[in-house]
């Protein structure tokens, strides 16, 4: 059992604050790799997850990756801290909270991506001008922030 369910039996299911990571991964061909969730069912989203204790935001964002896809990254990139009444999400069982997303990029990873079927359907790299409709909203926020100020591939290879 880990930090998250220890204190939800603790407090029930009443509001929290918890603080995660995301990690937008981009290829050589500028695309970003975007993973097909199971909760929401079927949505896109931005590797990433919870903080345990004594974690930095980076190693959440290193471990979460390493667990979603099997990826190892090495240099992270800062896109900005995300928080506010808009990242309140209240959970299908009751759970309340409101998440501190701490957001990444990084173009320095290795491995073979392999899917955790526990929280993953499927994961695919897509190129910005062709991103799938049904993005998480506070992703969505994440991903037009990154395109917009910290992208650097001009032109879109096909």
């Amino acid at each position: 059992m880990g930090y998250i369910e220890e204190l939800r039996g603790i407090v029930g299911h009443r509001p929290l604050i918890f603080v995660g990571s995301v990690t937008i991964l981009i290829d050589e061909f500028g695309r970003l790799l975007l993973q097909q969730r199971k909760f929401p069912l079927g949505a896109w989203g931005i590797t990433g997850g919870l903080m345990e204790l004594g974690e930095s935001t980076e190693e959440v964002a290193k471990r979460e990756v390493f667990e979603e896809t099997g990826l190892k990254i090495d240099k992270l990139n800062l896109i900005n801290v995300y928080s506010g009444s808009q990242n309140n999400i209240k959970a299908e069982n009751g759970d309340e909270f409101y998440v501190v997303t701490v957001a990444y990029y990084s173009e320095d990873f290795e491995g073979e991506l392999s899917v955790d079927k526990a929280e993953s359907i499927t994961f695919e790299f897509f190129h910005p001008n062709e991103l799938p409709k049904n993005i998480v909203k506070s992703h969505k926020v994440i991903l037009d922030e990154f395109l917009s100020k910290h992208y650097k591939y001009k032109t879109v290879i096909r």
